[in-house]
């Protein structure tokens, strides 16, 4: 009979992509994908851990299924799965735990249990994952998610990325370059090139390496060698953002006026308590060589609220820094404790409550940055990629600098760039 699998992702687009390389690999062993809200024979959760409430999102999903199908078998991979895979064993009705160096063997693993078996964990040190394994997202997107790098070699204080992920890797360029074609040729007109620590590109293992590489030759590689329309960086880590990759993305053929750049905190106490690889006058002088280059750029900026130590001058600090930055919006996180890093040694603590006031400061102040970041474009004609999504009559794209466009349903104008008047 044929089995069913239905999957689930937590956390990032690297994530994303993973699980969409888990589901090609069960659809090659003759699974058929099913909804997560349908009934099915298999569920496979990857899931993130950078946050309490994505270790709580994944309990509540095992429950969740457990009522709607309870003889499915339910599998759990992912950061949570490495970082804490007893404690995932202990969430009734999960059937199969998969750490980092396991989760591309899961149909093997599949083939090996059964239901009433005990709760099985395949797992390993953190210190012995040291292959890279590719991967892509494939859905009704027209944007793919490309991974080309995984794992971290920095010890951030907050973090715990490099014990669930392992030390940095990467993919070859020559391998990239072939990916990228093959996506084109399947008809997607944007990728989005993704990893940890996507600018320690080069480091690690690499399929097919012949020299020595890096993030810049990347970019340039890409750049000439392959026919894709658009390429987005996910996230770039400032220090490793380097003057002569802002110069070279100002004036390439394929890569969007658009940069996703971790700030975390405007504090540099607060940065140095967090164990940061920059001050911020060095993230204010890449703002602005990229304004100064691309005035039309669309720049996203991660932050984390909350940290231990961070007092209210300190936290006015980071909104008046901000503020004064031109950026176009954020991604605030909420701190959360975890296991095993060094930011649980730092004091005072943040009240929680305080957390969350703070959060949506910037979270008003984000949707500002956007508001204002927009009204600099209208009149302005802009190339803007439609996605194949029809809801309730209207369909959704994004502009070169990543501004969001909603238009009346067009099939004809599906996974089409379109010159846009803002």
């Amino acid at each position: 009979m044929e089995k069913t699998v239905a999957l689930h992702t937590l956390g990032c687009k690297l994530n994303f992509s993973e699980t969409t390389a888990m589901g090609r690999m069960l659809e090659n062993d003759g699974f058929s994908k099913r909804g997560f809200d349908e009934v099915a024979d298999v569920y496979v959760i990857n899931t993130c851990s950078v946050t309490d409430n994505a270790d709580k999102e994944c309990r509540q999903l095992v429950r969740r299924i457990h009522r709607q199908a309870p003889d499915a078998l339910v599998v759990v991979t992912g950061c949570y799965a490495q970082l804490k895979p007893s404690e995932v064993a202990a969430i009734p009705g999960v059937n199969l735990v998969l750490g980092a160096a396991e989760k591309f063997n899961i149909a093997y693993h599949l083939h090996e249990i059964s239901k009433n078996d005990p709760t099985k964990i395949c797992s390993c040190d953190i210190e012995d994952v040291n292959s890279f394994n590719g991967s892509h997202s494939v859905n009704e997107r027209t944007r793919v998610f490309l991974k080309v790098q995984d794992g971290c070699d920095y010890n951030c204080s907050y973090c715990t990325i490099p014990m669930a992920r392992g030390k940095s890797r990467s993919e070859s360029v020559d391998n990239v370059v072939k990916q990228v074609t093959a996506i084109q040729q399947g008809g997607a007109k944007e990728i989005v090139l993704t990893g940890i620590n996507l600018g320690d590109f080069g480091k690690g293992l690499h399929g097919g390496k012949k020299k020595e590489e890096d993030f810049f030759e990347l970019i340039r590689v890409l750049d000439e060698d392959t026919l894709i329309d658009r390429i987005r960086i996910s996230s770039i880590e400032p220090n490793l953002l380097t003057n002569e990759m802002i110069e070279f993305i100002a004036q390439s053929k394929r890569f969007m006026p658009h940069l996703h750049i971790p700030l975390q905190s405007g504090s540099n106490s607060i940065l140095a308590a967090m164990r940061r690889r920059y001050k911020r006058e060095l993230y204010s002088e890449k703002v602005e060589l990229i304004k100064a280059r691309m005035p039309h750029a669309c720049i996203g900026v991660d932050v984390i609220v909350g940290f231990p130590g961070e007092t209210e001058d300190l936290f006015n600090e980071t909104v008046d820094f901000i503020s004064c930055l031109n950026i176009s919006y954020l991604h605030v996180f909420t701190y959360s404790e975890r296991d095993k890093t060094q930011a649980l040694d730092i004091m005072p603590v943040v009240p929680m409550n305080i957390r969350h006031q703070r959060n949506k400061i910037l979270r008003n102040l984000s949707y500002k940055k956007m508001q204002d970041f927009t009204a600099q474009h209208i009149g302005d004609s802009r190339k803007v990629l439609f996605e194949s999504v029809n809801k309730n009559g209207m369909m959704e794209g994004y502009s070169d600098n990543y501004i969001k466009i909603v238009a009346p349903y067009r099939a004809d104008w599906e996974n089409q760039i379109i010159d846009w008047v803002i």
